[in-house]
């Protein structure tokens, strides 16, 4: 008998142990998510891209993949609304810009956290693209991008120049997914 309860009040010792360390620094603890992803759909509702965002270090890393795109060059943003209602998209808000800067990488007064590369897709309706946000966490702090309204990645439906504020001259919006 006492053996059995030696053996039963060391599992109730091993368990309590795990229920109080285990989720410490875990991805799923209260500091949010580790990752997050979208289904990017056209004005008819269709998918024709998916995206992720995770927090690498001290940045977001951002994937989009075109899985039915038109070939051609594609401006892609992240935008600060997580709304995406068709035809427009203009539900998704503008830019991200936690830091107030103008657009594009190369506008010497820019760049918006928000301003992504240019999607490629080539004849398959294929092209991805991967790029680090840097000095950005995807919850708390103020270059949050999941804040109470969320954020979408809007694709335009030409390709951006980098430059111009406030999309890049990258046209109308196409095509939306909200991150969550």
């Amino acid at each position: 008998m006492k053996l059995g309860t030696l053996i039963l009040g060391s599992a109730v010792l091993a368990l309590g142990a795990c229920a109080t360390g285990g989720d410490e620094g875990s991805p799923q603890s209260d500091a949010g998510p580790a990752s997050v992803s979208a289904e990017i759909r056209d004005a008819t509702g269709r998918v024709v891209a998916q995206s992720t965002a995770e927090e690498v270090g001290d940045g977001i890393r951002v994937r989009v993949e075109s899985v039915a795109l038109p070939q051609g060059a594609y401006g892609a943003h992240v935008h600060v609304t997580g709304r995406c209602d068709p035809p427009a998209f203009t539900t998704a808000g503008p830019h991200w810009n936690p830091t107030g800067r103008q657009h594009g990488k190369d506008n010497p007064q820019g760049m918006h956290k928000g301003d992504l590369p240019n999607l490629l897709v080539g004849t398959d309706g294929r092209g991805s693209f991967e790029y680090t946000i840097p000095d950005a966490s995807l919850t708390g702090g103020a270059s949050a991008l999941l804040d109470a309204d969320g954020a979408a990645v809007v694709v335009h439906q030409s390709a951006d120049d980098y430059r111009t504020d406030p999309s890049g001259n990258s046209g109308n919006r196409i095509a939306c997914g909200v991150l969550g």
